[in-house]
């Protein structure tokens, strides 16, 4: 069973930051990999970065060079450093990880970029 806790949102001016962080239960984290996803009211549900055990990372077009993934495999951490925040990144971001078969979620937290 693998647990996701993710901390970290708020309410935020254009412009500013935050960092997100996902703490996860199990002993299998460090070779797991690890996603930030993002949803919208009315939007699907997007990936938004991702990173690898040995710490490679993915972005969507939308937040690379302003966003970015980091893992602590010591501390069974993930975090979302977001710089540069836009009113579009507004949205309630997940963590989330796949172990087959299942798809674990974290229960969101919420980001709100406005003036």
């Amino acid at each position: 069973q693998v647990q996701l806790v993710e901390s970290g949102g708020g309410l935020v001016q254009p412009g500013g930051s935050l960092r997100l962080s996902c703490a996860a239960s199990g002993s299998i984290f460090g070779i797991t990999p690890m996603g930030w996803y993002r949803q919208a009211p009315g939007k699907e549900r997007e990936l938004v970065a991702s990173i690898t055990s040995d710490s490679t990372t993915t972005y969507a077009d939308s937040v690379k060079g302003r966003f970015t993934i980091s893992r602590d495999n010591g501390k069974n951490l993930v975090y979302l450093q977001m710089n540069s925040l836009k009113p579009e990144d507004t949205a309630v971001y997940y963590c989330h990880c796949y172990i087959w078969p299942t798809n674990y979620w974290g229960q969101g937290t919420q980001v709100t970029v406005s003036s």
